[in-house]
C-alpha cells in the first residue's frame, strides 16, 4: 500500500514539473529567413497542371506517391504541436515532428520560427496559441492543425474553447516570429479580404492524446476540467485518443465513456482507443518508424479504424505505429482539403487574392 501511494505521489510530482529544457535549435536563422522572405502560401501560384492534380486528389485516399509527387510541391497548413508537462516529454513530440518531416511534411510548417522548437509547452498561454492560429491563418490562407499530448491535449481543447469564445470575447493576434502580442484582435481573412475577429476562427483538424487523468488536478487546468470532453465548432474535425491503464492521462484509468469527446455543435468528433501496449509518455515517439520501409508503406496505406489494429507483423513491432498512422491519415486529408479550399477561393475571387 505504501509503495502504491509513493508511486502515485511521484506521478503527481512529474506532472507538476514544467521542465525547462534548454534547446540549441539547428538552422533557426535559415528557418526565419525562409519564412520572412518567402511569399505567404495564400499568394502561391498554382500552375494549371498542379491545380488539376490537387483538385483531383481524394482526401480520404492520399498515398505516399501523392505526397511525394504532388503535395511536396505546394504549401502546407501550420501544425501546432503542444507537448505535455513533465521534463522529457517534449522529446517525444520532437520525435513525432521528425516522423512527419520524414513522411513528407515541410519542416517549416512545423517548427516554431521564434525559437526553433517543435512544439509549444502544455504550460503555454492558450490565448497566445489561439492568437498564433490567427496569425498563421492570415498569412497562409490554410487553417492550422492542433496536436496535443497529455497536458498539451488539455491545452489544445482549451485553445478550441478560446477560439469559440466560450471564455473570452476578444483574442489578440500573437506573432510567432517576434513572440509578441500584436495590438489588434482582428485579422484580414485571406480568402475574403474582409476584416474578422480572431474569436470565431476554425482550425481544420485537432486531436488530443491521453488528456485527462491526474493532469486534471493542476490549477492551470481547472477552467477546462468540466468541459474537457466537449468540442466546439472551432475545429472542423477532432480526434480524441485514449488508452487503458493510463493513470496520468486517462479518466477511470483510461477505460469507458468518461474518456469520450462529444461535439457541442457541427464538429466531426472521433474517439479512438489505443492498445494498452502503448505507454502514456512515449506514444508520440515515432521517428524510429521511418527506419522500416515496410512500416512507412503500411502507414501510408492505413485507413482509420477503432480500435486501430495491425493486419501485418513487422520484424520490430512498435505499438506507436497505430497512433502515428491514424494521425498521419488525418493530416494528409486536411492538407489536401485546405489546399482545395484555397484554390477554389482563388478561382472565385476576381481580384486573384
Amino acid at each position: 500500500m505504501r509503495t502504491r501511494w509513493l508511486s502515485s505521489l511521484w506521478l503527481c510530482s512529474a506532472l507538476l514539473l514544467p521542465g525547462c529544457a534548454t534547446r540549441q535549435p539547428q538552422g533557426l536563422d535559415a528557418l526565419r529567413r525562409q519564412i520572412e522572405s518567402s511569399p505567404p502560401p495564400r499568394d502561391f501560384v498554382f500552375s494549371p497542371d498542379l491545380k488539376r492534380k490537387i483538385l483531383a486528389l481524394d482526401p480520404e485516399r492520399v498515398s505516399g506517391k501523392d505526397v511525394h509527387e504532388v503535395l511536396s510541391q505546394v504549401p502546407a497548413p501550420r501544425i501546432i504541436n503542444i507537448h505535455g508537462g513533465f521534463y522529457p516529454v517534449y522529446l517525444a513530440m520532437k520525435s513525432f515532428s521528425g516522423f512527419l518531416i520524414g513522411m513528407g511534411y515541410p519542416e517549416a510548417a512545423i517548427r516554431n520560427p521564434g525559437d526553433g522548437s517543435y512544439s509549444f509547452s502544455g504550460y503555454s498561454s492558450s490565448l497566445e496559441i489561439a492568437g498564433a492560429v490567427a496569425w498563421y491563418y492570415e498569412r497562409d490562407g490554410l487553417r492550422p492543425m492542433l496536436i496535443g499530448h497529455s497536458l498539451g491535449g488539455m491545452q489544445a481543447v482549451k485553445v478550441l474553447r478560446e477560439l469559440a469564445g466560450d471564455s473570452v470575447k476578444q483574442i489578440a493576434v500573437w506573432n510567432p516570429l517576434t513572440r509578441q502580442t500584436e495590438p489588434r484582435e482582428e485579422i484580414t481573412d485571406p480568402l475574403t479580404g474582409r476584416q474578422r475577429p480572431v474569436v470565431g476562427l476554425q482550425v481544420s483538424y485537432a486531436c488530443a492524446l491521453c488528456a485527462g487523468g491526474l493532469a486534471r488536478l493542476l490549477p492551470n487546468e481547472w477552467d477546462v476540467d468540466a468541459d474537457l470532453r466537449k468540442i466546439p465548432d472551432s475545429t472542423v474535425e477532432f480526434t480524441g485518443y485514449y488508452l487503458g491503464m493510463d493513470l496520468l492521462g486517462g479518466d477511470n484509468l483510461g477505460y469507458g465513456p468518461a474518456n469520450w469527446y462529444q461535439a457541442t455543435g457541427r464538429a466531426t468528433v472521433r474517439n479512438v482507443r489505443l492498445p494498452t501496449a502503448c505507454r502514456h509518455g512515449s506514444v508520440p515517439d515515432t521517428r524510429r518508424l521511418l527506419a522500416s520501409r515496410e512500416m512507412v508503406d503500411w502507414i501510408n496505406h492505413y485507413t482509420p479504424a477503432n480500435p486501430p489494429a495491425l493486419n501485418v507483423h513487422f520484424k520490430d513491432d512498435n505499438p506507436n505505429i497505430l497512433w502515428a498512422a491514424d494521425v498521419w491519415y488525418e493530416i494528409k486529408k486536411h492538407w489536401v482539403l485546405e489546399l482545395q479550399r484555397l484554390i477554389r477561393a482563388k478561382e472565385m475571387d476576381p481580384n486573384g487574392r
